[in-house]
């Protein structure tokens, strides 16, 4: 017969490290690169050395001459608070007790719970990764009566959302996405709403709450030149390598070549990560195309096939912006973490939390973590690339 404590027990023993590998390696192409490590956590923050330069005490000198002077390597004190990534399933009482005289029944609906957070987790991590922090999806334009968001990538039926007005304030709570419409760029919710223009759309309670994704490191603006407690003004070569043309260019070996060579040549490091949005993916197929050129594929780490320049995977990433292209260097990136993937549990060991309104339980899935990239200055973007 189930019970709440073997059921408990399948999720700590059975379920855990399930979830740990499919978030960790298979959600993401580029995450599944990424180094993982409780290294320089301390307490609630993240405070690491990132190393920057050459040791100065190396020269040339005559058989008699001078030697060189020590000059120590240096370095940059970079300190991050840890995020709270948060993933919940709730089951009914009335399906749990359905269930416990037919374990298999059990099992499915457990099974059932798991893929779909898995899923949403997975959705989730992968539009923070390549997001700002702030947790914005979009930003709403309303003109001649005519509603459009800058964009849907990062909304999907079942959402949850939070409406900001233009000015900060916030204007509606807890609205979940019913319908989006990515030919119009619209988006219909469980209740009517009104949107003005200028609102913006957050992931529900998650406003300047999420890991500092790698658009973070390529905005250049001013109310965003502190990246990880540093004054990026006063250390310029903190700014990434960004190739944004004012008109749209076409994509070629020539493009991102000449990218490739000034991130070498300026940093010394060496990409091994291309990202690209849907459209630029089917621009360089062309482009290989029309020149007779072979695609070469690769099958990178959890079984993603990604197309490959130069022998670095070019790999298509729903969150990236229409037109743009990163190029990454993977070694450069921890995630830095408090721990691995592990449920929430009360004082005695309790998984399944009853709540105290409605006859269902709940689990909620944790991970106190931060993504730091230890050389932002050895990362690049090409925008504006033509869709054609």
């Amino acid at each position: 017969m189930v019970t709440l404590e073997s059921a408990q027990n399948a999720l700590k023993s059975v379920y855990l490290g399930v979830l740990s590998e499919q978030l960790n390696i298979k959600s993401n192409a580029f995450l599944s690169k990424i180094k993982q490590s409780s290294k320089d956590v301390y307490g609630k923050e993240i405070i690491k050395l990132a190393p920057y330069g050459l040791n100065g005490g190396i020269c040339a000198s005559s058989e008699t001459g001078t030697l060189p002077t020590a000059s120590s390597h240096k370095f940059l004190q970079f300190k991050s608070g840890l995020k709270n990534l948060y993933g919940t399933i709730s089951i009914s009482d009335k399906a749990i007790r359905a269930s416990m005289s037919d374990s298999g029944a059990f099992v499915n609906l457990l099974s059932d719970e798991m893929e779909s957070l898995i899923k949403s987790s997975a959705f989730n991590l992968g539009r923070m990764l390549y997001g700002d922090g702030t947790g914005l999806l979009a930003t709403v334009s309303v003109a001649n009566s005519k509603t459009t968001l800058s964009s849907v990538k990062n909304l999907v039926e079942g959402m949850k959302v939070d409406i900001y007005a233009s000015a900060g304030t916030v204007s509606k709570s807890g609205l979940v996405v019913t319908y989006v419409d990515r030919t119009n760029k619209t988006v219909t919710f469980n209740e009517s709403y009104t949107f003005a223009d200028g609102d913006k759309i957050y992931a529900c309670g998650s406003k300047d709450n999420e890991i500092t994704g790698i658009k973070r490191l390529f905005d250049k603006t001013e109310a965003n030149k502190m990246l990880y407690g540093v004054d990026r003004t006063s250390y310029a070569w903190l700014y990434p390598y960004v190739q944004a043309p004012t008109t749209a260019v076409d994509i070629s070996d020539t493009l991102i070549q000449t990218a490739l060579n000034s991130i070498e040549e300026e940093t010394g490091e060496q990409v091994d990560f291309i990202a690209v949005a849907g459209d630029v993916r089917t621009a360089y197929q062309k482009y290989l195309s029309t020149n007779r050129r072979n695609i070469d594929m690769e099958v990178l780490a959890g079984g993603y096939k990604a197309m490959t320049y130069s022998g670095i995977p070019v790999v298509y990433e729903r969150f990236v912006d229409d037109g743009t292209m990163y190029l990454l260097n993977s070694k450069d990136f921890i995630l830095h973490q408090l721990c691995d993937w592990e449920w929430l549990e009360t004082e005695n060991g309790s998984i399944l939390i009853p709540s105290a309104t409605t006859p269902t339980y709940s689990a909620t899935l944790v991970k106190y973590a931060e993504l730091i990239c230890d050389r932002p200055g050895a990362q690049g973007k090409i925008s504006n690339i033509k869709n054609s």
